[in-house]
């Protein structure tokens, strides 16, 4: 029960609907369990939550599981609802709409309420809706996250992977904003999008000769910066196609890279981690992913940045597993959002 000390909007229900993993399988089948409302620390607030946003990440973690989980275990890192309650004092308040990427550690969101550190949300303006600010928090902290290690900046040419995936929608029009010459890949049918999102030059990704194309266009020198969404065998490749000393940002897992071509290229290489963030138990950088989500939603808010096209899915286990699905059989352009009604 509340005390004095805590406001909340109404009177709230002790238990709540969550899609949860019972156990790691490949066919990534979920489940709809009823479980106990969360109980929040001092400086957590309670959401009811309206939109999560789906990530390959999840669909990951749903085959596989992660070491931190216990099971079983909600999924989903990407929120967006309605603070119902927070301690007196606490910003943001109840009843303010709020965004936040949670952690992989803890208990997803995927459910009707769910708790967070205060400090971690941004507020939502009123002209974004909900499913939109769904679409953000981790393809949008990713691709600003990796510009910044990358120190993308006027008149460098830069390397996009996957353009036409959510990260690199986002990468691509805020490395237009610094002033940056966009390369990036894409299926022949999404050649369109990136182009109309502000690529310079676009190159079919199944293309046997792609490095080969790429060098036609760009010339010798190679690629300032490289934002390498894909990894494997991709990653070598794309530090090949790098100057000498060139920076790459990777979203993947490093593979293994020979000793030569790390002499003869001496690239920086970055990670990009917003898992770390909480994994680290880093409040600064919890609180720098506040900071990046406020910057995205003003960009969204005043027209600057588009966000990927939107598919809306049912808080529903099966609905969620085929779109769990949908995200690792490639080829899929735009963004999931579960609709927590």
């Amino acid at each position: 029960m509340p005390t004095n000390d805590v406001i909340q909007l109404c009177d709230l229900p002790s238990t709540m609907q969550a899609i949860v993993l019972e156990q790691p399988n490949e066919d990534m089948n979920l489940s709809k369990i009823e479980l106990p409302l969360p109980l929040c620390d001092e400086n957590e607030i309670l959401v009811k939550v309206e939109s999560v946003g789906l990530n390959p990440l999840d669909a990951q973690f749903a085959k596989t599981g992660f070491c931190k989980w216990e099971y079983p275990h909600v999924l989903g890192l990407d929120a967006v609802g309605t603070v119902v309650q927070a301690n007196k004092g606490l910003f943001p308040s109840v009843g303010d709409r709020v965004m936040w990427h949670s952690s992989l550690a803890q208990q997803g969101v995927l459910s009707e309420y769910a708790k967070v550190a205060n400090y971690a949300v941004s507020l939502i303006p009123e002209s974004i809706t909900s499913n939109t600010a769904a679409t953000i928090p981790c393809s949008g902290m990713s691709a600003l996250i990796a510009l910044e290690k990358t120190q993308v900046s006027e008149g460098d040419t830069v390397f996009i992977e996957a353009g036409a995936g959510a990260v690199g929608q986002f990468a691509i029009q805020f490395a237009k904003q610094r002033g940056a010459d966009v390369f990036t890949t894409a299926s022949k049918h999404n050649h369109k999008l990136v182009k109309k999102l502000g690529a310079d030059e676009v190159f079919d990704a199944r293309d046997k000769k792609l490095c080969e194309k790429i060098r036609a266009v760009l010339g010798p020198q190679g690629f300032d910066a490289v934002i390498d969404t894909i990894g494997g065998e991709a990653t070598v490749r794309n530090i090949e196609l790098m100057q000498f000393c060139g920076r790459i940002a990777c979203l993947k897992t490093l593979p293994a890279f020979e000793p030569e071509l790390m002499f003869r290229k001496a690239p920086n290489i970055s990670v990009v981690s917003l898992g770390g963030a909480w994994l680290a138990n880093s409040l600064c950088a919890q609180q720098h992913m506040s900071f990046m989500n406020k910057l995205l939603l003003e960009n969204v808010a005043n027209g600057n940045i588009s966000v990927p096209e939107i598919f809306a899915i049912s808080f529903d286990a099966e609905s969620v597993s085929a779109a769990l699905r949908r995200q690792l059989n490639g080829g899929f352009t735009g963004k999931q959002i579960v609709e927590i009604i």
